[in-house]
């Protein structure tokens, strides 16, 4: 169900068909990442409740949590790093990590330079405003101030409504441009963003976007290594048969989100 997000600027993509390219000749990565023990799993951190820091310094949310069991049930320790959103694939492809699990929005842009394993989770496009801001429908955006996640799918949504929009590294920083009405809306992801303001107290009205389907999240690989997605995807789906992915989910999010 997931997951979430981006334009590949045409920069990154030249950057990721040259590392593709080499991959492609390379051996499957599994065997590489079990001999090191070890596999790198970024996220951008800033998107709570699916990931983010706490006050110990540490990463956790819904994201790692899914990141490191898989990991655990392929036989490797996950170690989870975060990285800017709008920069994440190109670092995938530059080998400085070997998976995504940030909730991810699987696209066809994205699917022609990485694998997906998943979905893991689904949701969809939301509009947020303050209480009483009469921005009731998408018309109603027509020359607002509009707040999204830089690299989101929700931005190249937004430039191509031709909205007047205004990006920012995460969530967070969302959220607070809205309470100080430096936007008049934000973009987002609904489960994450009504979790986020429900757990603040900070109050919002919203309507869906009826111009899109829901999507789903899903893990973000190199290209050319089929053994190592197929273990991810019985990994995953082995969570969801046994429990533990509903256990996750409910602790992270407070519902089945699949």
């Amino acid at each position: 169900m997931i997951l979430r997000r981006t334009i590949l600027t045409s920069a990154i993509a030249a950057a990721g068909f040259a590392v593709l390219g080499v991959n492609a000749v390379a051996a499957d990565e599994l065997d590489t990442l079990k001999e090191k023990g070890v596999i790198r799993i970024a996220m951008s951190g800033a998107y709570p409740p699916f990931n983010f820091v706490n006050d110990e310094n540490e990463v956790v949310g819904f994201d790692p949590a899914i990141g490191t069991e898989i990991a655990k049930r392929i036989g490797l320790e996950a170690e989870i790093v975060t990285t800017a959103w709008d920069g994440i694939i190109g670092g995938l492809l530059a080998n400085k990590y070997d998976a995504i699990v940030g909730s991810m929005t699987i696209t066809e842009e994205r699917d022609e330079v990485v694998d997906f394993v998943g979905p893991y989770y689904s949701d969809k496009r939301a509009i947020f405003t303050k209480p009483g801001s009469g921005i009731t429908s998408l018309e109603y955006l027509e020359g607002k101030k509009v707040g999204l996640t830089l690299g989101e799918t929700h931005e190249d949504w937004a430039r191509e409504k031709g909205y007047d929009i205004k990006t920012y590294k995460g969530l967070p920083e969302l959220l607070l441009e809205l309470e100080n009405g430096r936007v008049d809306a934000i973009v987002n992801d609904s489960i994450a963003a009504i979790l986020a303001m429900t757990e603040k107290g900070q109050e919002f009205e919203m309507f869906g976007d009826p111009t899109t389907e829901p999507f789903g999240a899903g893990i973000a690989i190199r290209e050319g290594n089929p053994e190592l997605a197929e273990a991810m995807q019985a990994a995953l789906q082995s969570m969801m048969d046994d429990g533990t992915y509903l256990t996750i989910a409910e602790q992270w999010i407070g519902a089945d989100i699949r």
